[in-house]
């Protein structure tokens, strides 16, 4: 049962890897806002790996509130986002 643990626990750590790597590279800040996000519920995959491994149900509560912040963050980080790149000024032809 132990490669169970092991194998888990490499994957979510490639899992990391690769996606603070998208982080760290993306070009615009919608592809940093999806990493942040998908970062966050590896961590929180990662804590459930842990709550399995070690039959303790009370980081479940921490999971619980990780879940509900990295919700309103998306959100309110998508909502109120200001574009990379300006507009070119458009001119009204009448």
């Amino acid at each position: 049962m132990t490669w169970v643990w092991v194998t888990a626990a490499i994957m979510t750590t490639a899992a990391a890897a690769i996606t603070m790597f998208r982080l760290l590279a993306g070009p615009s800040t919608l592809d940093r806002l999806v990493a942040v996000d998908t970062l966050i519920a590896v961590i929180m995959c990662g804590i459930g790996i842990w709550a399995a491994y070690s039959l303790d149900s009370t980081v479940t509560y921490g999971l619980t509130a990780l879940a509900i912040i990295s919700f309103v963050g998306s959100v309110s980080v998508a909502r109120f986002r200001v574009p990379d790149v300006k507009e070119p000024h458009r001119r009204d032809h009448r």
